[in-house]
């Protein structure tokens, strides 16, 4: 890890993105060979003048991962996992021999928790999105395990500085072989987290929802993309 400066316990995450794009892992699943060795994430800091007051300044943080890794992913994605009031990054991991696992760093830079990788190279999975899904109070993150070939939908649970899986639902999907995206998400109408994918052989939308167990609904026939997009607005 380099930066301008070290995070401190009172800096917020203000954004992040992959920088040092790489060939070294070609997999190509989002359309081209070209994935991203480092993350930046950019910081407010709170500092203290001469006169005692609070002043702000802005730096950043750069994870710059080994040979053998890379981001395997669009973009980072920003979520208080923690619930502490700042935002921790979340983002696609790859190894070069044991394929994807999802990570989560925090804005010092370290990498709090992270579920298994997948177990074999160019194996990967698509993020749909994170929020408290089962009422619970703690803060779930789903995404679809090899949404070409698996296509299960697998739910963890962060709690305690570590990731659990509390939940596996097969027949869901939410990316095809070279999309430079990933359909579907994640709404919250009515103040209920909804997961919105298509079924495996891409002809549904199918919603999930927690009522006292995992709940599919079939939300109506899927033509394009636009319809998963329609689908995850309120």
């Amino acid at each position: 890890m380099s930066g301008i400066s070290p995070a401190l316990s009172d800096d917020t995450v203000v954004s992040a993105r992959f920088i040092e794009p790489t060939t070294r892992y070609a997999h190509g699943v989002l359309g081209d060979a070209i994935e991203f060795g480092a993350l930046e994430i950019n910081l407010k800091a709170r500092t203290m003048n001469k006169t005692s007051q609070a002043a702000s300044d802005r730096f950043s943080v750069t994870i710059r991962l080994p040979q053998d890794r890379v981001f395997e992913d669009l973009a980072p994605r920003l979520m208080d996992v923690d619930q502490d009031g700042v935002p921790e990054i979340i983002v696609v991991e790859s190894h070069q021999h044991a394929g994807a696992q999802l990570a989560i760093y925090n804005a010092k830079g370290h990498k709090i928790a992270a579920t298994p990788h997948i177990g074999t190279r160019f194996r990967w999975l698509a993020p749909i999105g994170a929020a408290d899904l089962d009422g619970d109070g703690h803060v779930e993150i789903a995404y679809v395990d090899r949404p070409h070939l698996a296509k299960t939908l697998r739910i963890w649970r962060y709690q305690n500085t570590s990731l659990t899986e509390i939940a596996t639902l097969p027949g869901l999907t939410n990316h095809r072989i070279g999309e430079d995206f990933i359909s579907g998400g994640l709404r919250l109408c009515n103040s209920t987290p909804e997961l919105i994918l298509a079924s495996a052989d891409w002809s549904r939308i199918i919603s999930i929802t927690y009522n006292k167990g995992w709940q599919q609904k079939d939300l109506g026939p899927l033509h394009s993309r636009e319809d998963l997009t329609a689908a995850s607005e309120c």
